[in-house]
């Protein structure tokens, strides 16, 4: 699934956009992407969320950072109580903006690091999620002054919490790395954009302008694992995607995701998930 770019709604009072998103039936898988940061905190909703090559649960309370241009989406699988809606309380910012904000500010500097930390997602602890579980219900009701005095709020609380996991495969941040970051940027777009066709490593050593054994040491110290480990979690998580959201044969959504065997597939989806896809299938729909 080929994650689409999504424009972001603006509005002439704010210079950041925001959503509480009520969603009676469910929701949708929309496998997308965007230049800003995302903070969402999920209520009344369990389910899956996708974020990069990361696939995991959420429950009421979720509470995530997804990091600019990391495709991304959740699909529910039921409301806690029947008789509310889904909700997803969503707060965007761009990072550039909010460097201008942060800028010479010695008080906002645990959100730069934030943003730093958080470029391909973080999932906050529970008592984060509790902690401004108010400020985030609120923040859509507020002038447009007290809303961005609010964000910076929530952000500076969330920036503190160290029990906060990554998600996706994270790049090194070494300075060191930096020479390279162009090169593996052009090497993950192009898998994020193929990896349910052929792709060879001859193919992406080109795309990276270094040799095959060259391809394997950039891409190992940006992202701690090997061309092939990556791109299995993304076919995976691809599948767990259509097995959750769709009524598809196993056999159309192993094709789907790039598996010409079968056989390979249920062997790697098992190797990852501990289940087979029948059985991850059935378990997501139990609940």
């Amino acid at each position: 699934m080929r994650a689409f770019l999504e424009v972001l709604p603006r509005q002439s009072d704010t210079s950041w956009p925001m959503l509480n998103r009520r969603l009676d039936d469910a929701i949708p898988f929309e496998w997308h992407h965007h230049p800003e940061f995302e903070l969402t905190l999920t209520l009344n909703s369990a389910g899956q969320r996708f974020i990069g090559d990361h696939t995991g649960e959420y429950e009421d309370g979720d509470l995530v950072l997804v990091g600019p241009n990391l495709p991304h989406t959740w699909a529910s699988r039921e409301k806690l109580d029947p008789g509310k809606p889904h909700r997803a309380l969503v707060l965007w910012f761009h990072p550039e903006w909010m460097r201008q904000m942060t800028a010479g500010a010695v008080e906002l500097r645990p959100i730069e690091q934030l943003m730093a930390r958080g470029q391909n997602g973080l999932q906050f602890s529970r008592q984060t999620g509790e902690a401004v579980r108010a400020e985030f219900e609120t923040i859509f009701d507020r002038e447009p002054a007290e809303r961005l005095l609010s964000l910076l709020a929530i952000l500076g609380q969330v920036a503190a919490d160290r029990q906060a996991v990554p998600l996706a495969s994270a790049p090194g941040h070494q300075p060191a790395l930096q020479e390279s970051r162009e090169r593996i940027d052009r090497v993950l777009t192009h898998l994020h954009v193929n990896y349910a066709g052929p792709v060879t490593l001859e193919e992406l050593a080109d795309i990276a302008a270094l040799s095959v054994s060259g391809l394997h040491r950039m891409f190992r110290r940006h992202t701690g694992t090997t061309v092939s480990d990556y791109l299995i979690r993304m076919r995976i998580g691809d599948a767990c995607a259509r097995l959750s959201s769709t009524n598809q044969p196993v056999a159309h959504i192993a094709d789907a995701v790039g598996y010409a065997s079968l056989a390979n597939f249920n062997r790697q989806f098992r190797a990852e998930k501990g289940m087979t896809p029948r059985d991850y299938r059935a378990h997501f729909r139990k609940g």
